[in-house]
């Protein structure tokens, strides 16, 4: 068990740059963007091939993140420019993009289980400061005892990292180019009278979404050892399912605690999927459907709770109605007078 739990907050956090991503596209922008399927796998396709190719890792993620740009600026292109439907537009370019991917890798699968990758530097850096070590020991002294993490230079890493992309997305979002863009996804009528070109700014977002995805991407297949053209199937539902659990948790008071919201989701999206097919019952192949579950649940329990709520708050206000009237007996019986 604590192995699973592990395995999930590393790969959970990684995920976590997708669900930004997926944030940006769907909640700041309001655009309902299925390129992620696409993206997605773009970014493992060229860090994979790239490094299979003898390229450093770090310039081939960099390089897979902007591919990703490109994806999702043609996405933004399709839309603005050629008048397409914004959900059309995605599946156009999901579509396109699964034969680009194809011809990137020229297999249906590249294998990097004897390759380096941005993770293999790292883990060594961290085993030479006995980083591994000193967090095992305190993994004994609070009882969770064996098995112990092999390393855990790829969850400090990425949290890092994951952190850093965190709070640039707070601080782009807070800049007068990041206004606009919020307002182009409230109100593109609204924003256009203040001279703001909404066109600019959706693909600009959306460029900046799949460059996201496609880093998660990138990174994802560096931590699994391999990149596959099916890879990307139903990403888009876990970046949402990732988005939602985080906001119905934590709340979006401020885009700072949105951003957090939405790391958090997508660990605890990882945590759940984990434990559930822990379940005898249920097994690998299994993964889709609980993904869809979560994410259905996710929508409805906020509205039933919020109902829940609603009929608390109105029988409070009808007890207070009705202590508010009181009750008076005479001799002739009783009268009600209302203050």
């Amino acid at each position: 068990m604590p192995t699973a739990i592990f395995a999930s907050f590393e790969s959970g956090i990684i995920y976590a740059i997708m669900a930004l991503g997926v944030y940006l596209s769907f909640r700041i922008l309001d655009f309902p963007d299925l390129t992620v399927d696409g993206s997605f796998v773009t970014g493992a396709a060229v860090a994979a091939t790239m490094i299979v190719g003898g390229v450093n890792p770090v310039a081939a993620t960099v390089t897979a993140m902007v591919i990703g740009f490109v994806a999702g600026c043609i996405t933004g292109l399709l839309h603005t420019f050629g008048k397409i439907n914004a959900l059309l537009s995605g599946i156009l370019m999901m579509i396109a993009l699964y034969s680009i991917n194809l011809r990137i890798m020229g297999t249906s699968n590249v294998s990097l289980l004897n390759e380096d990758t941005a993770f293999t530097g790292i883990t060594g850096l961290v085993g030479s400061l006995g980083i591994d070590q000193a967090l095992n020991g305190i993994w004994n002294a609070v009882g969770l005892g064996e098995p112990l993490p092999d390393t855990w230079a790829v969850l400090l890493f990425m949290t890092v990292v994951t952190l850093m992309i965190k709070f640039l997305t707070d601080a782009f979002l807070k800049t007068e180019v990041g206004l606009a863009l919020r307002a182009t996804g409230d109100n593109q009528r609204m924003i256009r009278s203040f001279s703001a070109n909404t066109n600019l700014m959706i693909i600009l977002g959306l460029g900046i979404s799949n460059a996201l995805v496609a880093l998660s991407g990138a990174l994802i297949a560096q931590y699994s050892r391999f990149a596959d053209v099916g890879m990307g199937i139903g990403m888009i539902i876990i970046g949402l399912a990732s988005v939602i659990i985080g906001e119905a948790l934590f709340g979006t008071k401020s885009i700072a605690r949105t951003t957090l919201a939405v790391i958090g989701g997508a660990i605890i999206y990882r945590l759940v999927v984990s434990m559930a097919l822990r379940v005898d019952f249920l097994e690998t192949g299994d993964m889709k459907l609980i993904t869809a579950t979560i994410v259905i649940l996710a929508l409805v329990m906020p509205k039933v709770m919020e109902r829940y709520k609603d009929r608390k708050r109105k029988a409070k206000r009808m007890a207070e109605r009705m202590k508010a009237i009181p009750v008076s007996e005479g001799e002739g019986g009783s009268s009600v007078t209302i203050k």
